[in-house]
């Protein structure tokens, strides 16, 4: 078998439905992980309410969050060399978005 014929035989045909492509906002990602998988919650911080709904969760196995983290660093790699560094609010691994109060998570 030739690599053309390969590669076809291992493309995924994506189907992104209307609803799913309108996407769901989040300022704030929580990560946590147990030896089997990795889980994160998007949640959605609003100033002044007392929750923060979670609007989706991911669960990946540790092969895929790993995938998935480099995608992240290439993809920002690529968006900063067009456009300039983001710029980052402290650093700090548990900072929450735009000075909200809320539970200390990982973003």
């Amino acid at each position: 078998m030739n690599q053309s014929n390969e590669k076809k035989q291992n493309q995924v045909n994506i189907e992104l439905k209307e609803d799913i492509a309108e996407g769901i906002y989040s300022n704030l990602a929580v990560i946590t992980h147990s030896p089997a998988e990795f889980v994160i919650d998007f949640v959605r911080v609003m100033p002044g309410l007392p929750k923060a709904p979670v609007k989706s969760r991911i669960v990946l196995t540790p092969e895929h969050a790993k995938r998935l983290m480099n995608a992240l660093k290439d993809n920002i790699d690529k968006f900063e060399s067009v456009n300039g560094p983001i710029k980052s609010s402290g650093g700090g691994k548990s900072d929450m978005p735009m000075g909200f109060g809320g539970p200390t998570a990982q973003a």
